[in-house]
């Protein structure tokens, strides 16, 4: 029997949104993915916590619980059979969200989003929803949804309104929605997001939810204790790191509460010290003049001579502290975009999955980096299948923080704490 509120991912990628809802008391049943790597990251990471979801309780295709007329009533009836468990409390899904950012596919080919299967997914979560009837559900997304248009010639907003209506035609919830910035709740980053939520009507009950600043009381109050950069990955910092090498140990010991965290593994209940093993902590081969650039960098403030400018990339110097304004970057699919601010080379996957605030025993399946049409597809000729190296997996994640203050939030709510 699981005697902690569970929850439903959908769409759940490498699984940021899933680890920051454990963080707070939630149990994962049941998780959904399209891309073969990023569900492979998710599972590796939850198979010493629910073998279940491995052996059972995973799909691909949204489609298999939307199409099939039998699917979620056997679902439910397994989560009764298997977990004891009969009232869902919480499902959460972030559709794919290529055609609404900016990037993706609209970098490389000029697509209407209608022509974007992946757009139009947050009907069958609604649909989901309307047959499952959570306690609570989660939808979020890219800032760049708020003011998407379906064509090019469509009214700006369009696609969010779409959105709205989709959710609010499941009876039964009281639903707000609501703007946030990753670096309110803890995050090392910018990284704004669009979330909704909504809460079944007899959970609502009497709870003054109204008088909640944010979402109406749905969403947790901003923290705004984000880290410096400095406090984060300090411990990282190899002095004898090689160009395109590899570093395997830890160089140093944990020099503050944060590096503890993130070097604690629950279940061996152990905090990595120096010399122990590290994963994913690989640096990129850069060619001598990118060497001699990013070395500039770092030894001016971020700035870049002409001599030593390229078209193709516009990097910065990721700051070691951040100014009065707080963090001023958003981790995205690309490593490149960003300099390490003391070492001349561009962060490791470590370092990226820290950013996200990912503890450093989170693993992640696939290949390191690619690039072309295997990252992008080819919407043009209907190649929508894209390959999910480690960077973009992390790069398109939840805040694994910011998750996790929404789940103490979904906690308190759901009458758990």
């Amino acid at each position: 029997m699981v005697k902690k509120p569970v929850f439903i991912d959908l769409f759940a990628g490498c699984g940021g949104l899933s680890l920051g809802l454990e963080n707070a008391g939630f149990y994962p049943i049941y998780v959904n993915e399209l891309n073969k790597t990023a569900l492979d990251t998710y599972l590796i990471n939850r198979d010493r916590i629910n073998p279940l979801l491995r052996k059972k309780y995973n799909s691909k295709d949204i489609k298999d619980m939307v199409l099939t007329s039998e699917y979620i009533e056997d679902l439910t009836q397994g989560f009764i059979d298997d977990y004891l468990v009969r009232d869902i409390d919480l499902i959460v899904g972030g559709p794919p969200c290529q055609g609404f950012s900016g990037i993706g596919h609209r970098r490389s080919y000029s697509v209407e989003k209608k022509q974007l299967p992946s757009n139009h997914l947050y009907q069958d979560m609604a649909y989901v929803i309307s047959k499952i009837r959570p306690k609570m559900f989660l939808f979020e997304n890219v800032r760049g949804l708020l003011s998407a248009r379906w064509t090019n010639q469509g009214k700006k907003g369009e696609i969010w309104e779409d959105v709205q209506l989709a959710f609010n035609a499941v009876s039964g919830y009281s639903i707000r929605s609501q703007l946030v910035y990753a670096k309110n709740y803890g995050v090392p980053q910018n990284r704004p997001r669009i979330l909704l939520v909504g809460i079944r009507d007899d959970i609502k009950g009497s709870k003054n939810l109204e008088a909640g600043l944010v979402a109406g009381g749905l969403l947790p109050e901003p923290i705004n204790n984000y880290p410096n950069l400095v406090d984060l990955l300090d411990d990282l910092i190899d002095p004898n790191f090689i160009n395109g090498g590899v570093t395997t140990n830890y160089p140093a010991d944990p020099k503050n509460k944060l590096q503890e965290k993130l070097r604690y593994d629950p279940v061996i209940k152990k905090i990595s010290i120096k010399g122990d093993l590290v994963s994913e902590h690989k640096y990129s081969k850069h060619s001598p003049h990118v060497v001699e650039r990013f070395s500039y960098m770092i030894n001016n403030d971020g700035k870049i001579p002409e001599k030593l400018k390229t078209k193709k990339f516009a990097q910065r110097l990721l700051p070691a502290k951040w100014d009065e304004s707080g963090p001023s970057i958003t981790a995205t699919s690309l490593p490149d975009d960003y300099v390490h601010y003391s070492q001349p080379r561009v962060p490791s996957v470590r370092e990226w999955a820290r950013l996200q605030m990912f503890p450093d025993w989170y693993q992640f399946a696939g290949k390191r980096t690619t690039g072309g049409t295997r990252r992008a597809g080819n919407p043009l000729k209907g190649e929508f299948d894209r390959e999910l190296p480690k960077y973009t997996q992390i790069g398109n994640a939840v805040p694994v923080k910011l998750a996790e203050e929404i789940g103490k939030h979904f906690m308190m709510l759901l009458n758990y704490k």
